[in-house]
């Protein structure tokens, strides 16, 4: 397969599939099964895999791994806000479930975490894993949950290994849909695997950013925006109240 896509192109992708997947969410709220809403949210499923691979892809080649790591956090906490507000979820996490409780930013974040007790060599075996559980604990109520974390550290630690990444990944994301589809809605559940259709997607990336070194600025403020966006529709169409799990 022809290597085509650079990290730029990509990511407008990943953006595009998460945007449709977002206000689809707000608009026809509380998991409809009509096919084409199905098939908008399966299109959506391509964005959170391109995230965790460029999590694990910029970990490797950032000059300032803590300025990367904090440049999610603060995200994250921006995040937040925007998140809830998008899908109606109270602030405060934990008044209405464990789930959803906040954005994806804060399992990506989290992964960058993992990457540096994975990578660190101060830590034993033992302590990375004690140290690794502890992180995924703690991004179980982001949305994607502690699958995140695991995926990131899969597409990391099998870094030139494709089928490797891919395998694991899509492990990960098994459970999770398992979990999605025994404790929130069955067919939601199935949704969670088509994250399958971005792999000839990420297969096709040259290794190369693209021309546009602007691109990840953009993403950090596209992403608090559009979920501004989704909740001033979310208000209008519905009033204030929660449109999915966690609201």
């Amino acid at each position: 397969m022809r290597k085509s896509l650079n990290g730029n192109q990509l990511k407008i992708i990943a953006m595009v599939a998460m945007t449709l997947d977002h206000v689809v969410s707000v608009i026809w709220p509380d998991y409809p099964t009509d096919w084409w809403i199905v098939l908008i949210h399966m299109l959506g499923r391509l964005a959170a895999p391109i995230f965790w691979f460029f999590v694990a892809e910029g970990w490797h080649y950032t000059h300032n791994r803590r300025s990367y790591a904090f440049r999610l956090f603060l995200f994250a906490i921006v995040g937040h806000f925007a998140y809830n507000f998008a899908f109606g979820i109270p602030f405060l996490p934990f008044q209405t479930s464990v789930f959803n409780q906040t954005s994806v930013l804060w399992a990506l974040f989290l992964g960058t975490a993992a990457l540096y007790v994975n990578e660190h060599p101060v830590f034993r075996r033992w302590q990375k894993t004690l140290l690794i559980l502890a992180i995924t604990f703690l991004a179980f109520p982001a949305d994607w949950s502690s699958i995140a974390v695991l995926a990131i550290l899969e597409i990391s630690e099998n870094r030139g290994n494709f089928k490797k990444q891919m395998t694991g990944m899509m492990a990960w994301v098994s459970v999770y849909a398992l979990v999605y589809g025994i404790f929130i809605q069955p067919l939601y559940g199935v949704i969670q695997l088509f994250t399958a259709l971005t792999i000839p997607f990420l297969k096709s990336y040259n290794g190369e950013r693209g021309k546009w070194k602007g691109m990840k600025w953009f993403f950090y403020f596209y992403y608090p925006l559009h979920l501004i966006l989704c909740g001033i529709l979310r208000v209008a169409l519905h009033g204030n109240v929660g449109v999915m799990i966690g609201g």
